[in-house]
């Protein structure tokens, strides 16, 4: 029942948040008609579609989304027409016979003055389609639950309580709308200007929509934003994910549960398999992590000083590998990366999330500590804070009755790709190559899903845009390139940018030749490039082939791949 609460009010929140910014103008559209007829049918049909529509994504994965991209371009096009009805009088009066017959009746009834209940829930329908997108982290906790655990019924109807809260505020402002508005009517006896001011407005929210300003620079020009709201709504109940709290020296660690089963682990690396049983009576520290993760990799010299420094005071460390990517569940490679890394701890290889699952984790990397009782007494998610986490360290320990923990936190310098971020200047995302979860691509044509396409790139002027150049097959997950000079060039800003790749089936090693700003790198190659701006793909995992020696940029960065068949997966900085 709480979390259909907060679902409720999550919901209800979305009113001064700047996703729900574009939708507002069709609501306030209808804002003079009678509600029940009018406002109340348009609601009924957002939250309805939007209920549907993310049940979907949850059910469906990327098959829903591709649905409701669809359903986004015949949104805009039925939102565009009746904006240019309610700003030409004369042409809604020729709309009665369009060539498309729902459109029309649809574009007509919702923009003239007998508009039926019909025509406002199908008005409804199509900015649902909209709205659909628009995810705070409480609409986020309910999917993730959907995703991990299986979408059900009551994954449904938790969205619907989220969309009724919406839906609810939404209300509330048209009814305060429709005085406002009636009062404007009769001071300025300019009704038609009115409807016209209106057509301009949902104009302008169409172009903001099909442009992507609602969810960027919305975003970013808004004072209002509702995730603070939200998240700080469920850290003080205690439902989802939570980052770890400093606790000050004196006050008990909590106790978070106890520790999960290790049984779902389908093969162990530099160890025979472990139990909770085995391991009672020991701290542990469990490290979930995956290898082309470039923060997994930031943090993994600190969690192997901690397991050589603490292994006799009676700590544990065990990596769990969680991968990402489907190269990622190759026993051999994970078993490559293990070594090449200088990981020496256990290593559960948990291909199938099992483990994942037990512990409800949703990060990478994700650090929980277990006491000598097999309790959980902390976590922490992601980077950072590492004194923190050894300091919990040596009170579980001193808990469990070792002694001698007095000294320095380690002192790690990571070298490479396992160097420590510079958070100041990294401005540039993590970004997917792949289309499920491509962001920022520039080809004029987009990307075309699994077909080889010849693409003409369009250099990205502006930060975090990037094109691909010559021929590509681009799948959900990785994109290949079919011809030889084939390249990505990505516009960035961060000291460090790595490029998930891999050679393609047949294992053959690719050359490619790295630019920054149209120059070889020089000093600011990366590991693994030459100062000439070459190298070779020959395994699968993250390169690094930029790290900046001065100021830090924005940087052009182009890459090209010398032999066909290269497997390009996601780009991510630091």
């Amino acid at each position: 029942m709480l979390l259909f609460i907060l679902a409720y009010l999550g919901g209800a929140l979305t009113i001064v948040s700047p996703c729900i910014l574009p939708v507002l103008p069709f609501v306030f559209a209808r804002a003079d008609r009678p509600f029940v007829r009018s406002g109340l049918p348009l609601l009924i049909g957002m939250a309805v579609t939007f209920a549907a529509v993310a049940s979907l994504a949850a059910v469906g994965g990327g098959w829903a989304v591709q649905a409701n991209s669809v359903g986004r371009i015949a949104a805009l096009a039925v939102l565009a027409a009746v904006g240019l009805l309610l700003l030409f009088p004369a042409l809604a009066d020729r709309a009665t016979r369009p060539l498309v017959a729902l459109g029309a009746r649809l574009s007509e009834r919702s923009s003239g003055p007998d508009g039926g209940i019909g025509a406002s829930l199908l008005l409804g329908v199509a900015t649902g389609l909209l709205w659909a997108p628009c995810a705070g982290p409480i609409l986020g906790l309910v999917l993730t639950g959907a995703a991990l655990q299986g979408a059900s019924v009551g994954t449904s109807v938790l969205l619907l309580a989220y969309a009724a809260g919406a839906a609810t505020s939404l209300a509330l402002a048209l009814l305060v709308g429709g005085r406002v508005f009636a009062a404007m009517k009769r001071s300025l006896g300019a009704s038609e200007w009115v409807r016209r001011g209106l057509g301009v407005v949902v104009l302008v929210a169409v172009a903001a929509i099909a442009f992507g300003f609602d969810t960027g620079v919305l975003t970013r020009l808004s004072l209002a934003s509702t995730s603070k709201l939200e998240q700080g709504l469920l850290d003080r109940l205690g439902v989802g994910p939570k980052n770890s709290v400093a606790v000050a020296e004196g006050t008990p660690l909590p106790v978070e549960g106890q520790m999960p089963s290790l049984a779902g682990a389908t093969a162990w690396i530099n160890s025979p398999p472990l139990t909770r049983e085995s391991l009672k009576g020991k701290v542990v520290v469990v490290d979930f992590w995956t290898y082309s993760c470039i923060n997994c990799l930031r943090s993994l010299p600190y969690v192997e000083a901690w397991a050589k420094k603490y292994a006799d005071k009676g700590l544990v460390v065990i990596g769990v590998h969680a991968p990402e990517f489907a190269f990622e569940h190759d026993l051999a490679n994970v078993r490559r990366a293990v070594k090449d890394l200088g990981v020496t701890y256990p290593v559960a290889v948990d291909n199938n999330s099992a483990i994942w699952n037990a512990f409800h984790n949703s990060y990478w990397p994700a650090h929980y500590f277990i006491d000598g009782q097999g309790r959980i007494r902390a976590h922490h998610f992601g980077e950072g804070d590492y004194d923190g986490s050894e300091r919990i360290i040596k009170r579980l320990l001193a808990e469990n009755g070792a002694t001698g923990l007095t000294g320095r936190t380690v002192q790690v310098a990571g070298g490479g790709a396992m160097a420590s971020a510079d958070v100041h200047d990294e401005l540039s995302p993590e970004t997917y190559v792949g289309y499920e979860k491509a962001a920022g691509n520039t080809n004029r044509n987009g990307l075309i899903h699994d077909k080889r396409t010849d693409y003409m790139p369009v250099t990205p002027g502006a930060r975090n845009h990037w094109t691909f150049d010559d021929v590509w097959t681009v799948g959900a997950e990785h994109a290949v390139s079919g011809a030889p000079d084939a390249g990505i060039v990505y516009r960035f800003h961060a000291r460090d940018l790595h490029l998930v790749l891999g050679p393609g089936p047949d294992g053959k090693p690719v050359r490619f030749r790295v630019r920054l700003d149209g120059k070889p790198p020089g000093a600011d190659a990366g590991v693994d490039v030459a100062a000439d701006g070459t190298g070779v793909v020959t395994t699968q995992r993250l390169y690094q082939l930029v790290r900046q020696k001065g100021p830090v940029k924005d940087r052009t960065f182009w890459i090209d791949f010398l032999d066909p068949g290269v497997e390009a997966f996601a780009f991510t900085f630091g």
